[in-house]
């Protein structure tokens, strides 16, 4: 179904006109719509009718304006209704045009404005006076024709380019745009520019035409030669454009082009030499650069561009005591001292200065020699304070060096040779010397390694030195300490138990060492056992610095003393002897070690506890029975020792011996079967001033411990008692006192346990040592007799041996 178009308007001059002068745009519009050349005519596509687009003029006074008109093409009895709807009808913008439902005219009825609204697109329905729809609607398409209504305008009121002097002609500057609202398909928007003046800038420094553009594209470029920044600072330039080829509207803007600066000036010294003074030492003083003086140069080119900014070097410093720098604000050269100068080393210094920009020269420059200045340094003499060769003065020493060691010499000088005197100001250990006139460092005692004031090895101290004119110096003195072997290893601990349990295998005593020195001359340790000492024990190394006593036979229950040398890794080796207090004993499953009657009742001997009152009670009975036999036979010998033989020797050799100690020494001949008294000794020395102070029945005095020469590190003990041959008392009594010395024992394991006093019998080819009970000290006792008695007695011999 298709509607069939009528025009029913023909647009007269006025409307060719308007086509005649968008003929470029019909040309474009042709193509895209083939069926606009053949006229007014409708072509058939399939069975619907193609109404070609309506063309309208923008701004057209001729309102309202018959456009088309349609006419449905089906045969109808009755009356046909139109309706026209879309943007312009009753969408927005709305009310532009209109549609006569009998007649079927569309027309405008305001003037179009093509830069808002170029098309329209609407909908026309044949409808039935029911309101039938009596066909599809079809599509109207309104174009509207662009007019010369808008005037071009530049993009910018001013343009602001930049051009470098003396640049050749044809030198693109910068480029300007305008634009135009009409339809840029039409020559209402086709654009041309143009320069309609130039002034320069001074007035009148140019008058030639030093400028083009390009009247499509914008694009302002150089005409001419002599474009001198010297000469000409800018220009600006009056510019045009205008639309229709530049024949139709105008608009108008203006461009300043800025000449730019090119380096083509080299700076020049003025003048081209100088006189300075400098006073000796003072930048070095002052640890900062020391002015002396300024130099100038002159520049054509533009002040405070790279062209004009200066560089100064320094042509003959080849120690570097000065410096030359620029003053950003004046371009001058700041000439400084660095290091500082030495009067007695140079007096004069000759300075060659040369100077460029910080931008490279222009090839359109003069081609001139390089500017350079010579300036005249002149060193005032000042009094200068002295220098230490070095500072902190660095020494390496032992710490075990010598007192008196010469450390360091040699350590400061005076420019002006002068006289020095020399002191230490800070010595926290005071352990330095210094001579008050050579500066000779020595050192006054032996270093610590360990003190307070060594901080990772190394020992500040700080001296001072003064010249005859009183300017003084310091210096810090950094001695480093190295390590030296001084401390032989201490073994720890010095006692302990080993358990052994009921099938007889025994644990073991773990032992370290203690050493005071520092790495490397510590650990790792050595544990040895001598040769001769190593009969029932043994030491095993377990790492570097933990050994185990172990015994090697099955050992008695019991106290040992066990020797052990430990060794360190120092340089030399430092070693020591020591002894441990070993105690052997039954330990129960907590390690402890059981009382006797534990360790009975805790046997696999299998005793019952009926046996076993049997057996105490007979061991009572048999204890008594021993007593009075003893105290019996000591009644009837009480007053058989003969007199001036000495307390050791007597007429019979039965006699009361106390078992003190097993050592790890198990030989002793076929008779050694009878242990001997190993007695006490008491240093007279110690005895009290006040009188009655003093144990009962033994001479000693109260508050005082004897020392006993087989114990090991000398450890006091109390005193036993001694029991005077002449005169004895019972032995009740005499086995009292000594089980009360014995708990008033303060010594560890094994000499804080209770002494077992018994009768040996006799049979031994010695003589009785009877304990020692005599009134008279031990320095009133002769014992070299004990060195006769053969190897089996010399251990006893060695204790008593007064030397």
């Amino acid at each position: 179904m298709a509607l069939r178009m009528l025009m029913i308007c023909v647009l007269g001059a006025l409307l060719c006109q308007v086509w005649s002068s968008a003929e470029p745009h019909r040309k474009e519009a042709e193509a895209l719509y083939p069926w606009r050349n053949k006229g007014t005519g409708m072509f058939r596509v399939k069975r619907d009718w193609i109404i070609p687009p309506i063309r309208v003029l923008e701004n057209s006074k001729q309102v309202p304006e018959d456009l088309v008109q349609i006419k449905s093409d089906k045969i109808f009895t009755g009356e046909v209704i139109y309706k026209l709807e879309g943007a312009g009808v009753d969408q927005e913008p709305k009310n532009l045009f209109e549609i006569d439902d009998i007649t079927g005219v569309i027309r405008s009825k305001h003037p179009l404005d093509r830069e808002r609204y170029n098309s329209f697109t609407l909908k026309a329905f044949a409808l039935s006076p029911s309101g039938e729809r009596l066909e599809n609607p079809s599509t109207i398409e309104i174009v509207v024709l662009d007019q010369n209504d808008n005037r071009p305008a530049f993009t910018q009121k001013q343009f602001t380019g930049s051009v470098p002097e003396f640049s050749v002609p044809g030198t693109s500057v910068m480029s300007v745009s305008a634009t135009d609202a009409d339809d840029p398909m039409t020559e209402n928007a086709y654009l041309s520019y143009s320069i309609i003046g130039q002034e320069s800038i001074p007035a009148n420094a140019v008058t030639k035409t030093m400028f083009g553009i390009n009247n499509e594209t914008g694009t302002i470029y150089t005409r001419d030669v002599g474009l001198d920044r010297e000469v000409v600072k800018s220009f600006r330039l009056k510019l045009q454009v205008g639309d229709m080829g530049g024949m139709g509207l105008t608009s108008e803007a203006v461009a300043f082009i800025h000449v730019s600066d090119i380096n083509n000036h080299a700076p020049q010294f003025s003048p081209a030499s100088y006189s300075m003074t400098a006073v000796e030492n003072l930048g070095r003083i002052e640890n900062m650069d020391y002015e002396i003086g300024r130099v100038n140069v002159t520049d054509g080119d533009d002040r405070g561009t790279g062209n004009w900014e200066a560089k100064y070097f320094i042509a003959n410093d080849p120690e570097g005591n000065f410096a030359i720098s620029t003053d950003p604000a004046t371009n001058e050269g700041i000439l400084t001292v660095v290091k500082g100068l030495d009067y007695e080393a140079q007096h004069e210094y000759i300075l060659i200065l040369t100077v460029e920009n910080d931008n490279f020269l222009s090839t359109k420059a003069p081609n001139l020699p390089a500017s350079s200045a010579t300036v005249a340094v002149t060193v005032l003499n000042e009094n200068e304070a002295p220098h230490f060769r070095e500072d902190p003065i660095q020494i390496v020493v032992p710490e075990s060096v010598v007192p008196g060691t010469l450390l360091k010499s040699n350590i400061a000088f005076d420019p002006d040779n002068s006289d020095l005197r020399y002191e230490i100001s800070r010595d926290p250990e005071r352990w330095l010397n210094i001579n008050r006139e050579t500066g000779d460092i020595s050192a006054r005692r032996t270093f610590n390694m360990r003190s307070l004031n060594v901080k990772n090895n190394i020992y500040n101290a700080v001296v001072k030195v003064t010249d005859a004119g009183g300017l003084s110096t310091t210096a810090t003195v950094a001695i480093t300490l190295k390590e030296t072997n001084d401390f032989p290893p201490q073994l720890f601990p010095l006692s302990g138990t080993v358990c052994r349990d009921e099938g007889h295998r025994s644990s073991v005593l773990v032992v370290t060492a203690v050493d005071e020195d520092f790495p490397p001359h510590a650990a790792p340790f050595t544990f040895e056992m001598p040769d001769e000492l190593s009969i029932n024990w043994t030491v095993i190394q377990v790492n570097n610095t933990h050994a185990v006593l172990q015994p090697v036979v099955e050992l008695e229950a019991g106290e040992y003393v066990v020797t052990v040398f430990v060794s360190d890794s120092g340089s030399p080796v430092l070693s020591a002897y020591a002894q441990v207090n070993v105690t052997v004993c039954l330990c129960d499953s907590f390690g402890d070690c059981k009382s006797e009657a534990r360790a009975i009742l805790g046997s696999s001997v299998g005793i019952n506890f009926i046996a076993l009152i049997i057996i105490m009670a007979s061991i009572a009975l048999l204890l008594l029975l021993l007593l009075l036999a003893v105290a019996v036979t000591t009644c009837g010998r009480r007053h058989h020792i003969k007199k001036g033989t000495g307390l050791l020797v007597g007429e019979s050799e039965d006699d009361i011996r106390d078992n003190v100690f097993n050592y790890d020494e198990q030989g002793g001949g076929e008779e050694d079967e009878n242990a001997f008294n190993i007695d006490l000794l008491w240093n007279p020395h110690d005895a009290p001033s006040t009188p009655g102070s003093y144990y009962p029945g033994s001479g000693v005095p109260r508050g005082k411990q004897p020392l006993r020469k087989d114990a090991p590190h000398n450890l006091p003990s109390p005193i036993y008692p001694r029991r005077p041959p002449a005169d004895p008392t019972d032995i009740e009594d005499y086995i009292n006192d000594g089980l009360e010395a014995a708990d008033n024992d303060p010594n560890v394991p094994p000499y804080d346990t209770a002494l077992i006093y018994d009768f040996e019998g006799e049979g031994s080819l010695a003589g009785s040592l009877s304990s020692i009970a005599s009134g008279s000290s031990d320095g009133d006792q002769d014992y070299d007799y004990l060195n006769d008695w053969g190897p089996r007695f010399q251990k006893l011999a060695n204790m008593y041996d007064p030397r």
